[in-house]
C-alpha cells in the first residue's frame, strides 16, 4: 500500500472530513478507500488506465481518488457541470473510464478507447506510475491538459508532522492549489471542513460552526468577504491563518484585511498548474512580498519574468507544445515581478494583462491597489482597452458605496481626483465603468482578460 493511504489508517478515529454535516473519520475514510479499491481490482483490465472522475469533493470521491491512486490510474478530476466542456476533456485525455457518484454510489461507465496512447500516458503505465490531467482555464483558446506524475507529487508531502487543525478547503477538486491542500491536510491528519456553496455568508457560518484555524481563498473571494460583511455576523476568532493565492493581492486589500482580522496571520502561496505548489513565505501579514523556500523549487528571472524548475512539474502537455518550457527545463510563469532585497520577489502581475499605453507599460495590478485607498471603493477591474490613438487605454470598472447617486461621469472624476498625484498621468484610468456588483470568474480570480478583450 502507497504511504499517503498507510498515513490515513495512522489517524483512525480523528475527524477527517466534514461536509454538510456528516463526519467523516479517518478510519472511515481508510475503508471506503480500500472498498473503492477492491471494486478496481475486481474491474478486469482497470489498472493504470484513466479515470475522468466527474464531481468536486465529497467523501465519495475524495475516497475514490485515493484508491485510483492505489490502483496506479492517471485521475482526470472534472467539477464543470457543462456537458460540452466534460465530453471535450474526456475525449482530450483519451478517458478509458467515466466515474460518476450518484445519491452518495460510485457508477462506472467504460468507454471505447481505439485511439492511440498518449506517449506521456504510456510512459506512465510502463513505469506503473500513477498519474494526474489538469486542465487551464481555457480563457485564452482551448484549455490546455497537464499530465503530472501523481506519484511524484504526493511523495512531496512525505515525512510531515501531524497537526491539530481544522482546515477549510476552498479550491476545487481539479485545481492544483484545491488538491495540494487535501493532500497537505492528509499527510498531517487534520480536520477538513467543505463547503456546499462558496459564498461568504456560507464560509463564515462554517469557520463559526467547526472553529475553522485555517481559511486558503483567492484575494477576490477575501474581499467579497469585506464585501457582505459576513465577517460581522459571525465569530471568526477560531481563525489563525488565511493563506490566498492564484491572483496578484492588492496592498492596499491586504491592509483593509489585516485591520479586520488582526490577530490572523497572512501567508501568501504560489504555484502553478504546471509546476505544483512551491513552499514560499511571506515577508510579513502586511506584505505582498514572498520567498522561495523550498528544496524542489529552482527560481530566476528573465526580464522581470518568473521562471522556475521544480521536481513537481508537469511530464508535459497532451494537447499543445511545450513552447513555454525551455530546453533545460525552466517554465516561463507569464508573471511579472519584481525584486527586492534578501531575494524577496512581488509577483506584480501577468504579462499578457500588461496594458501598453503609446509605448508605456502599465500593469493593473498597480492601479487597482491605488484605487482601494479610496474610502468608498467596494471593488474594481483593471484592464485595456483598445484605442486608436494609444494602442490602448486603462480602463478601471469599480464599485463604489451608495453609486446610485453618482452618474458615470461623476464616478469619474472622483476616480481621476484621487489617482492625480499617486499615479503617472498615462497610468490614470481614461475611462471608468460602473459595476452593479463584484464581478470574477468561476474561479473566484478577476477575469480583466474577458473584461477587456485583450489581445496582443
Amino acid at each position: 500500500m502507497k504511504w499517503i493511504n498507510e498515513q490515513i489508517k495512522v489517524y483512525d478515529g480523528q475527524n477527517a472530513i466534514i461536509i454538510n454535516d456528516q463526519v467523516f473519520s479517518y478510519s472511515q475514510l481508510s475503508k471506503q478507500i480500500s472498498k473503492y479499491y477492491k471494486l478496481l481490482i475486481d474491474l478486469p483490465g482497470s489498472r493504470n488506465k484513466i479515470f475522468a472522475v466527474i464531481s468536486d469533493y465529497c467523501f465519495e470521491s475524495i475516497a475514490f481518488f485515493f484508491a485510483l491512486f492505489e490502483n496506479n490510474n492517471i485521475i482526470v478530476p472534472i467539477t464543470s457541470r457543462i456537458e460540452n466542456e466534460i465530453k471535450e476533456r474526456i475525449n482530450i485525455t483519451n478517458t478509458d473510464y467515466v466515474v460518476k457518484i450518484i445519491n452518495n454510489r460510485i457508477i462506472i461507465n467504460s468507454l471505447d478507447n481505439d485511439s492511440d496512447t498518449n506517449p506521456l500516458v504510456y510512459k506512465l503505465q510502463t513505469d506503473n506510475h500513477a498519474g494526474l490531467i489538469l486542465f487551464s482555464s481555457g480563457s485564452t483558446g482551448t484549455p490546455k491538459a497537464m499530465i503530472h506524475n501523481l506519484d511524484n507529487l504526493v511523495d512531496t508531502y512525505q515525512n510531515k508532522k501531524g497537526k491539530n487543525l481544522t482546515f477549510l478547503i476552498f479550491l476545487m477538486f481539479d485545481h492544483i492549489g484545491g488538491l495540494n491542500t487535501l493532500l497537505n491536510c492528509i499527510a498531517i491528519g487534520v480536520t477538513m471542513v467543505f463547503p456546499s456553496i462558496r459564498d461568504p455568508e456560507h464560509i463564515c457560518s462554517l469557520i463559526e460552526q467547526y472553529k475553522i484555524n485555517v481559511l486558503p481563498a483567492s484575494p477576490t473571494f477575501l474581499n467579497l468577504i469585506l464585501i457582505s460583511e459576513s465577517y460581522n455576523k459571525h465569530d471568526l476568532s477560531s481563525l489563525r491563518l488565511v493563506t490566498y493565492g492564484t491572483e496578484p493581492m492588492p496592498e492596499n486589500l491586504l491592509l483593509r484585511l489585516k485591520d479586520i482580522f488582526p490577530r490572523v496571520k497572512f501567508l501568501q502561496t504560489f504555484g502553478t498548474s504546471e509546476t505544483g505548489i512551491a513552499k514560499v513565505s511571506s515577508k510579513s501579514s502586511e506584505s505582498t512580498y514572498l520567498k522561495f523556500d523550498d528544496p524542489n523549487t529552482e527560481y530566476k528571472l528573465v526580464t522581470h519574468e518568473l521562471w522556475l524548475r521544480t521536481k513537481t512539474q508537469i511530464l508535459g502537455y497532451i494537447n499543445s507544445s511545450m513552447e513555454r518550457f525551455t530546453d533545460d527545463g525552466w517554465f516561463k510563469t507569464g508573471d511579472v515581478v519584481e525584486e527586492i532585497e534578501d531575494n524577496y520577489i512581488k509577483i506584480i502581475g501577468r504579462s499578457q494583462e500588461i496594458i501598453n499605453v503609446g509605448g508605456e507599460k502599465v500593469l493593473p495590478s498597480e492601479i487597482e491597489s491605488v484605487l482601494f485607498q479610496i474610502s468608498e471603493l467596494v471593488d474594481c477591474i483593471v484592464y485595456g482597452e483598445k484605442n486608436i490613438i494609444t494602442g490602448q487605454i486603462v480602463v478601471a470598472k469599480v464599485l463604489l458605496k451608495n453609486q446610485d447617486n453618482l452618474s458615470t461621469l461623476e464616478t469619474k472624476k472622483i476616480i481621476t481626483k484621487f489617482c492625480k498625484g499617486k499615479l503617472d498621468n498615462f497610468k490614470i484610468p481614461a475611462k471608468v465603468v460602473k459595476m452593479n456588483k463584484s464581478e470574477y470568474s468561476e474561479r473566484f480570480k478577476k477575469n480583466r482578460i474577458a473584461s477587456g478583450n485583450i489581445q496582443h
